[in-house]
């Protein structure tokens, strides 16, 4: 790991402003103490109070209530923020709007001259319709969940889900997956022993317990092929199957994890699960090939009606 890159580990780990013993920060950065020391005083000569004790039991924490120092980014970094906030604030993500544009305006207050008016730029000249296919999706839930993966943190929440009374789950947070529109908590369950994925949506009041535990292997070591092979166990409301007439390699490129595409005698077809047909049609709309439903017939309907829609629109311009 470079040292910039552990600089960002350790900078994110001190963030959380709880105490750090040095020798947890040590085995969580692969460095010697020494080196811990050391990138320490780079981060308080950056403008950061990071209070240390000394002994057998010292550690550090990042001191609350103090001015951020100004935010170093390249050009690349400032455009990919600005282009994720602006994505959010525009409503891909139900419930995140407001927080995002807030969030987006104090990073622009936070950057040099120069990178601001770049993130100005792609703000100010970019308009973003929201898509139909969100999900209520809650900001405060989701940074909850975000931290506690992060921190190794046991945590408990209400889950609800389909057709059932809420319960309350005590779990491991270990990954957040986002699949498509939906995002979902890779955690193990304890009280059922067990590896379960959640839907981030269905999940409320989450309560962090102040309990760490050491993180387990996940099973495969791939958190979204784990939660994506369990989405696929379950049966969904619509299987989909599309002819499509282009190289499989267009669509796969388009339908990535969601799908699956296999060659086919003039083309492809694409098969996928999905409880909202909103999906597909986005994935649909941006291959430029013709292509046939072959089922379900919702999917056939729908593309029907999308293209007498778009036939009676390009008519009436002209």
């Amino acid at each position: 790991m470079s040292t910039s890159a552990r600089m960002l580990q350790l900078l994110s780990l001190l963030q959380t402003h709880r105490f750090w013993p040095g020798t947890e920060l040590s085995v969580r950065l692969e460095v010697s103490e020494r080196t811990l020391r050391r990138d320490i005083e780079r981060l308080r000569d950056l403008g950061y109070d990071v209070d240390a004790t000394r002994g057998v039991a010292g550690g550090y924490q990042l001191r609350a209530g103090n001015a951020l120092p100004p935010l170093l980014l390249d050009d690349e970094e400032a455009v990919a923020i600005a282009v994720g906030l602006r994505t959010a604030a525009a409503g891909m993500i139900a419930g995140m709007g407001d927080t995002s544009a807030q969030a987006l305006g104090k990073v622009v207050a936070l950057m040099p001259p120069r990178l601001r008016r770049r993130m100005d730029a792609v703000t100010s000249q970019t308009d973003s319709l929201p898509w139909g296919g969100r999900v209520p999706l809650d900001a405060g839930v989701l940074g909850v969940l975000a931290q506690a993966c992060r921190d190794d943190e046991a945590l408990t929440f209400t889950y609800r889900a389909p057709e059932a009374e809420p319960t309350r789950r005590r779990v491991e947070p270990h990954r957040l997956v986002n699949l498509g529109n939906r995002w979902y908590l890779l955690a193990y369950d304890r009280v059922r022993q067990d590896w379960r994925s959640f839907r981030v949506d269905r999940v409320t009041d989450p309560t962090t317990t102040g309990q760490r535990f050491r993180p387990r292997d996940i099973p495969g070591g791939d958190a979204a092929a784990y939660v994506q092979k369990g989405i696929r166990s379950r049966a969904a409301t619509y299987d989909i199957s599309v002819f499509v007439r282009v190289e499989p390699d267009v669509v796969a490129g388009r339908v990535g994890r969601w799908g699956e595409v296999e060659p086919a005698e003039g083309g492809c077809r694409m098969r996928m699960q999905a409880d909202d047909l909103g999906w597909p049609m986005m994935i649909l709309a941006g291959i430029e090939a013709d292509f046939t439903v072959e089922q379900p017939a919702e999917l056939a309907e729908m593309v029907q009606r999308a293209g007498e829609r778009f036939v009676r629109s390009g008519a009436s311009s002209t």
